[in-house]
């Protein structure tokens, strides 16, 4: 021990310790490396927590999308018939934009599958409709059976039966019966099938290129609905004639339509607008006019002055004169009260009966007398009133006395 002490004291003091091994303890008895592999351990669950809820999102963004979405997996989608598609060797593409499917239909004949369309204009369904070889309207509306089934329109709703097909389209006789929804009425030239409440579910017109379907495609091809009767059948004849299908997706952000509503600035005369700007540089001008102040307020003398007595004495006649006697008694009770309050050592927002049990208290009288008095007796005379004004200052005097003895009146 001693050895030691003196070979560290011949060292000298710019010598220090030897360091610890790598692998010592920190002083809280726990190593670095754990500590670090804790850490990993901690972002390791992060990761698959982010990656769970990741894919609930995208499940759950898939089931939201609307109805005969072809990426949707929800009831009202359309994802069950991409795939019988694509299991049958057609190729489809999916185009949320007109120009998209436009180039897809550009490159290769193919199949234009064309929900309802209202954000875009006649022109532009007319564009799409005429760059396919075949176009299926899943979504039949009186505009576009018009301007592609050209004197077809819509005839209702069919009855709750199942409907043959009853015509000679070789698609509809070889997927048989189905139950459709929305019926039309055909114009010329154009076939038939389904009939149901006066109208047909399919109608099918020859084109210089192909052909134009129209079908309720909601009642039929949807996930939930796909499997019922001869659905899935109709919708692979009717879709899969070429060996590209594309599925076009309309947005609002891919309308064509220009805003024809006229504005407010346009509806309104041009002389409207400077008369505005006027009216308000003269309202500008006049609050600054009226707001202005000319320096610091001074204080200015009264020609005379009126003395409190003075003052008391003319609400007095004035209280006399309209023969309010109540109005009087309060105006001396708040007064009482108000002083009582100060002698007592009570609150300024104290109310009126703490005050009157504080009084009561302090000069051994009774309660229900002293809120009479201060609160409770209403005066219906002159008389009266100059009687509840000798017991309130009696009252005040008798509550002085007892709080301040020495200087009570002698």
């Amino acid at each position: 021990m001693s050895a030691t002490l003196t070979a560290r004291a011949a060292d000298g003091p710019g010598t220090t310790d030897a360091a610890p091994p790598a692998d010592a303890e920190s002083p809280g008895g726990h190593r670095p490396g754990r500590r670090v592999g804790a850490w990993v351990a901690i972002a390791l669950a992060l990761l698959v927590v982010g990656g769970v809820g990741a894919a609930v999102s995208a499940a759950n963004q898939w089931a939201q999308r609307g109805a005969l979405d072809p990426s949707s997996a929800g009831p009202t989608g359309a994802r069950a018939l991409v795939q019988i598609l694509r299991a049958h060797g057609v190729e489809v593409e999916v185009a949320r934009n007109r120009e998209a499917a436009v180039q897809a239909l550009e490159r290769s004949a193919g199949t234009l599958v064309l929900p309802d369309t209202p954000a875009l204009s006649d022109e532009a369904v007319n564009t799409l409709a005429g760059a396919a070889g075949d176009v299926v309207l899943i979504e039949p509306r009186a505009r576009t059976l018009d301007l592609l089934l050209p004197g077809s329109a819509p005839a209702g709703v069919a009855s709750d039966e199942t409907a043959r097909p009853d015509c000679d389209v070789e698609d509809a006789v070889r997927a048989g019966a189905v139950r459709p929804w929305g019926v039309y009425t055909p114009g010329a030239d154009t076939a038939s099938c389904y009939p149901s409440a006066g109208g047909y579910g399919l109608l099918v017109h020859e084109t210089d290129r192909g052909r134009v379907a129209a079908v309720d495609g909601r009642a039929l091809f949807t996930n939930e609905r796909l499997a019922d009767d001869g659905n899935a059948a109709l919708a692979v004849n009717l879709m899969g004639r070429h060996a590209l299908v594309v599925w076009y997706v309309p947005g609002l952000g891919d309308t064509d339509i220009a805003d024809a509503d006229p504005s407010l600035g346009e509806l309104t005369p041009p002389w409207v607008s400077p008369v505005i700007v006027l009216l308000l540089v003269a309202g500008i001008a006049a609050g600054v006019w009226r707001g202005r102040r000319f320096g610091p307020l001074v204080a200015e003398r009264l020609p005379v002055t009126v003395r409190a007595s003075e003052t008391t004495e003319g609400r007095a006649r004035l209280y006399a004169r309209a023969r309010d006697p109540l109005h009087a008694a309060d105006r001396l009770r708040i007064g009482a009260l108000r002083r009582l309050a100060g002698l007592l050592g009570l609150a300024a927002s104290a109310a009126a009966p703490e005050i009157a049990d504080a009084a009561a208290g302090r000069v051994g009288l009774d309660r229900a007398a002293v809120r009479g008095i201060l609160i409770d007796d209403i005066p219906r005379s002159d008389a009266e009133l100059v009687a509840l004004s000798s017991r309130l200052r009696q009252l005040e005097d008798a509550v002085r006395a007892a709080v301040r003895p020495e200087r009570s009146p002698r």
